[in-house]
């Protein structure tokens, strides 16, 4: 794929994942059929997805001064990744722990650490980077401020950007104005709808996601939203009106970990690169169940072959 790059305000931790037959309760101890520990974070996750589809990818991982931030390197070189993209910062690098159910389900926890660090400033040092890309990404493992500095700059260059605001927090009427694309799951649509003073149902029952919570955003400053729906699929709304609901594709789900990174990277490369918006949203869906197929997320983000293998099947 030749164009310009995807530009990747990024995320990095330490990853543990353990499979288990259910969640554990409070005070208890569970066997973990397996455990998983490797280079993980929404933004790395979303870089190696737009990396396998083929998109040149640069951006801004940050790392701290410990033993776990020499993991970060060889993940990059592992993923075709550029070495610049790391921020070294003193302090922890970010660390996760998550745990998968015989249901494929998950339920995850994230330490930030050095993510937390990374600044407007070291933005600022990618300005030329930043215009020069056909899309930039954000999630929320990093803070507000080198969020809104990118999108700023995106902005003044007619980039588009898009935002998954994962884990969620209250998003900024400032960084939605600069928003082009916005991406929730139904978890987090529930949470954005309260905090725009809508009935949480609402933003998840397609007919009032979109007469009532997409318009409620748009006019805040996106122009695209979707609603990821785990295995039913997604749903997107545009300011024209179209409504697309996107089907789930049924595979056999062993880890659904870094399947919505999975979507969210698919959908915006490929929209940066042309491709129509339903055509955008299918391989995103199809990304996403196939990276649930596999345990972890490092090795299952598929690539661009893998999805159009499931097309063609």
């Amino acid at each position: 794929m030749t164009g310009k790059p995807i530009f990747v305000l990024g995320s990095f931790v330490v990853a543990c994942s353990a499979k288990v037959a259910r969640f554990p309760r409070p005070g208890e101890s569970l066997a973990a059929e397996t455990v998983t520990i490797e280079p993980g974070g929404k933004g790395l996750n979303q870089a190696i997805m737009a990396r396998r589809l083929g998109a040149d990818v640069e951006g801004l991982l940050a790392v701290g001064d410990d033993l776990a931030a020499a993991f970060a390197l060889p993940a990059l070189e592992r993923a075709g990744l550029p070495a610049s993209m790391l921020v070294r910062l003193t302090g922890h690098t970010g660390s996760g722990i998550g745990f998968t159910d015989a249901a494929g389900e998950t339920c995850v926890a994230v330490a930030p650490g050095a993510n937390l660090a990374l600044s407007a400033e070291h933005v600022l040092q990618r300005a030329r980077a930043i215009a020069g890309a056909a899309l930039v990404t954000a999630q929320f493992e990093i803070g507000d401020q080198p969020i809104e500095a990118a999108f700023a700059l995106a902005r003044q260059a007619g980039v588009p950007t898009l935002l998954n605001p994962s884990p969620l927090r209250v998003v900024p009427e400032t960084m939605l104005a600069l928003t082009s694309i916005l991406i929730v799951n139904e978890t987090e649509a529930r949470g954005l709808a309260i905090a725009l003073g809508l009935k949480p149902g609402g933003a998840t029952e397609p007919q009032r996601l979109a007469a009532e919570f997409a318009p409620a955003l748009m006019e805040r400053g996106p122009r695209l939203v979707v609603v990821t729906r785990g295995a039913a699929g997604a749903i997107a709304v545009t300011t024209e009106g179209q409504v697309i609901e996107q089907q789930g594709f049924a595979v056999e789900t062993i880890d659904s970990l870094g399947a919505g990174d999975a979507f969210a990277a698919t959908l915006g490369v490929r929209l940066a690169t042309g491709r129509s918006l339903p055509e955008s949203l299918r391989d995103a869906a199809i990304a996403g169940a196939l990276t649930t197929t596999r345990n972890g997320v490092f090795d299952a983000l598929p690539s661009l072959a893998a999805i159009k293998a499931m097309i063609r099947a």
